[in-house]
């Protein structure tokens, strides 16, 4: 794969996280390091761009949704911290402890869960990033679907920066018809952030558009590069014009 950038914000590279934003805590940098390891061996897990992370501000990325597989490798090539919504019934013994430590909050799936949208909201402004899987369930052919204009509240209300993610090759890893995972080969690609400013010259479906049709653009080229078949799209929907991409600061 002739590849784009992989490295780190170089700003980021430190112990403890700038002022204002949310801390590492010791469990979830444990955590982060050894699922590096796990997934770069049984996944070839490789992610680029990953200087887009800004380093100020709350942040909220969105993702496109391939596999149970997708919040761990969306999050373990980052040096912030991430918080995820986490389905309401694993916060029970013994997995609630568990899922707490690694910075989720539950989720009621099949409903507009106004409580979660306002926990994720709550975690942003104080200066986390949060992932959001805007199709609202997995895909069950490895393309993109539409996405819920509901989750541009986060971009447009909460987040400083909205971070448009790209998982590829999770599907063919772990398809949601297949009860446990196979070996794979999983590309995770960041794109240029979109300031608050940006999403709110949208509306919530013009955004959530918008961000599909990058998502596709970086998907068709990344299973070029990866020689993996290309996935087909339908005209189903008119891509809104692209913002201009803004620059950290």
């Amino acid at each position: 794969m002739n590849a784009p950038a992989s490295y780190p914000n170089p700003r980021l590279k430190h112990w403890t996280m700038p002022e204002g934003l949310q801390p590492t805590q010791p469990f979830y940098r444990l955590a982060r390091h050894l699922l590096r390891t796990a997934m770069a061996g049984l996944w070839k897990l490789r992610v680029f761009d990953r200087h887009y992370e800004p380093t100020t501000g709350g942040v909220a990325y969105v993702a496109n949704h391939q596999s149970f597989l997708d919040p761990v490798v969306i999050s373990v090539g980052l040096q912030r911290p991430m918080n995820y919504m986490a389905r309401d019934n694993l916060f029970h013994p013994p997995l609630k402890w568990l899922v707490e430590h690694l910075n989720a909050f539950p989720v009621r799936r099949g409903t507009a869960d106004l409580t979660a949208i306002k926990e994720g909201m709550r975690r942003i402004k104080a200066g986390g990033q949060v992932v959001v899987f805007a199709e609202g369930t997995r895909t069950p052919d490895g393309r993109i679907g539409r996405m819920l204009p509901g989750v541009a509240m986060l971009a447009q209300r909460a987040a400083e920066w909205t971070v448009p993610v790209l998982v590829d090759g999770a599907f063919e890893a772990w398809p949601r018809t297949q009860m446990l995972p196979s070996p794979g080969n999983v590309v995770v690609r960041y794109a240029p952030p979109i300031s608050r400013a940006q999403a709110q010259e949208f509306t919530p479906q013009e955004l959530v558009d918008h961000i599909r049709g990058v998502l596709i653009a970086l998907q068709a080229d990344t299973r070029r590069r990866v020689g993996r078949p290309p996935l087909h799209y339908e005209p189903d929907f008119l891509a809104a014009p692209h913002p201009k991409r803004s620059r950290q600061p």
